[in-house]
């Protein structure tokens, strides 16, 4: 059953930075969004990709390190989501707020599983 969780959670965090990448190809193209959002793509790449690293870590110690990490690039997520422009756009602000709901959920369960094996 636990296996099933961590697919899950892979699931999710991939998804999650493919809907930032989708986001993101519709912002306006302003010197600001550009950089911010590439900062939000690698930011939101590196949940998931820290999480594969967990999920193949080699001691405790090491895989609530990774975990840390995910729950790190979660938080500097929605740190990028907060500073995109969309430009007054009630659709594009709407999956802001969907994205930036989604990257603090990924904290807080990352900051549980943290928190369960300390």
């Amino acid at each position: 059953m636990q296996n099933a969780k961590q697919y899950d959670l892979e699931d999710r965090t991939f998804a999650f930075a493919q809907r930032v990448r989708a986001f993101v190809n519709k912002l306006a193209k302003t010197i600001a969004n550009i950089e911010d959002g590439k900062q939000l793509v690698r930011a939101s790449g590196s949940v998931g990709a820290n999480y594969i690293e967990a999920n193949e870590s080699l001691s405790k110690k090491d895989f609530r390190f990774r975990i840390k990490i995910c729950r790190k690039e979660a938080k500097e997520s929605r740190y990028w989501l907060r500073l995109v422009d969309t430009q007054s756009d009630a659709d594009l602000e709407r999956e802001r707020k969907e994205l930036e709901q989604e990257a603090t959920e990924l904290m807080n369960i990352f900051g549980s599983i943290v928190r369960k094996t300390e």
